[in-house]
């Protein structure tokens, strides 16, 4: 794919550019046990999408107060939980071209503000734009996040790259008209290996 035209870079947060894998799966087993909710059944739908959307899915017998409450437990199993929470391989390289070039950048995730702040910390992060699921009032798989980012720096999302590593959220990319650059083998316009690739090819290599 042709990346002359990518005027900013949009970039999903957990399994994109900070690994905290570990930390998502274990909140949502240990949440999932004490709602009545298979364990199995709950990783397979919650990574990328808002945890309300989650529980949602997961217990649709639950009215909107509960899912409200459920949801709540399920991000505060996660806010204290940075043991192994890093930045991914090639996210430092990505970020340091972005610099050089002067690309604008921002990281839109399905997490709350509370808890993309921290794991981005422990990533040793520091976006210069920050949209999350309490700036927007539908998430991923919706483009609003996306659309709002891209509002929010200035830039087209026609003109936009989103980099994903989920299905809603790669539909949320494409939604938006953004063009998308898709991790974990899923498929996007551009399919990575990993960041270092997406690195190299906006340096030109």
């Amino acid at each position: 794919m042709d990346l002359s035209g990518v005027a900013a870079l949009l970039l999903d947060m957990d399994g994109t550019l900070v690994d905290s894998d570990a930390a998502v799966e274990r909140a949502w087993t240990t949440w999932a046990g004490e709602h009545d909710v298979d364990p199995a059944a709950a990783l397979a739908v919650a990574h990328g999408a808002p945890a309300p959307t989650t529980v949602r899915r997961l217990r649709p017998d639950l009215d909107e107060a509960a899912v409200a409450v459920a949801a709540a437990r399920q991000l505060a199993l996660q806010y204290d939980d940075l043991t192994d929470v890093t930045a991914l391989p090639g996210a430092g390289d990505l970020l340091a071209v972005l610099a050089r070039r002067g690309l604008p950048w921002a990281v839109v995730t399905s997490a709350d503000t509370r808890l993309a702040k921290v794991r981005l910390a422990a990533a040793g992060i520091d976006p210069p734009l920050l949209v999350t699921a309490d700036d927007v009032a539908t998430g991923k798989p919706d483009p609003e996040p996306y659309l709002a980012a891209a509002a929010r720096l200035g830039v087209p999302a026609t003109r936009c790259l989103v980099v994903e590593d989920s299905t809603a959220g790669l539909a949320a990319g494409r939604a938006a008209g953004a063009r998308t650059a898709a991790l974990r083998g899923l498929d996007g316009d551009l399919r990575l290996r990993d960041l270092t690739e997406l690195a190299h090819l906006l340096s030109g290599g």
